[in-house]
């Protein structure tokens, strides 16, 4: 049973799951047709000028916009669910999710790019080129697939949940379906945090395949959201 007061906020995340999950698709479909994100600052400006909108899109601007905004609001949702059975370890799932969220969020992102690279296309002389070029690649090195910051926040965003996933295993407000899901998916991305310092190519493995699981739990646990949130107040 979840009191009254918190069954919004299960139907809230069960919202944010199902955006999550057209989220995802629309990040497959994006890399089939317009790419992934360029190498280089050079790469990143030209496809900026050209065109604004796909070069934003292949630099990830949905993550930041949609998808880590919109997580805040899954976990608070499963906190909602879990709080009344499991409130102590749910809360600390939670407080570690949100850790990440927010220090993935606080690292250079496109809309970084999109201002050097609109300064770099009224550049007159090679000097301010090459100064635009090198603060370029230097928020590449930094940004929020490659920075100090994101790589903690992304690793404490995928242990919150992998530990909130086992949580739900120990009880029967999700069942076990939804939690070996979250678990595996997960887990799968956490392991591609871990092979990304020591086996880089196995981490870019991962990723797809943890991808694939995304596309079953979000439903998973957005359609029980759903339920619970329309279910008899506790």
């Amino acid at each position: 049973m979840i009191d009254a007061d918190w069954k919004g906020l299960c139907r809230l995340g069960g919202v944010a799951a199902l955006i999550l999950l057209l989220y995802s698709i629309a990040t497959v479909i994006i890399l089939a047709g317009l790419g992934a994100a360029p190498a280089t600052a050079a790469e990143s400006f030209a496809m900026l000028q050209n065109n604004r909108l796909g070069g934003l899109l292949r630099l990830d601007i949905l993550t930041v916009f949609v998808y880590m905004p919109v997580c805040y609001l899954l976990y608070l949702g499963i906190y909602a669910a879990l709080r009344r059975t499991q409130g102590p370890y749910a809360l600390l799932g939670t407080v570690l999710v949100f850790a990440g969220i927010t220090l993935f969020l606080a690292t250079p992102s496109a809309l970084s790019l999109t201002v050097l690279s609109d300064k770099y296309a009224v550049a007159i002389t090679d000097a301010e080129r090459s100064q635009f070029l090198a603060a370029g690649e230097a928020i590449l090195a930094s940004d929020m697939w490659h920075g100090t910051g994101a790589f903690i926040g992304g690793g404490l965003l995928q242990i919150g949940a992998v530990f909130i996933s086992v949580v739900m295993l120990q009880g029967k407000t999700f069942g076990k379906a939804i939690a070996y899901t979250g678990i595996l998916t997960h887990g799968l991305d956490l392991a591609h945090y871990f092979f990304l310092l020591f086996a880089p190519a196995i981490g870019n493995l991962l990723v797809p395949i943890a991808g694939t699981f995304y596309l079953i739990w979000f439903p998973l646990v957005g359609l029980r959201l759903f339920q619970l949130g329309r279910g008899p107040a506790g």
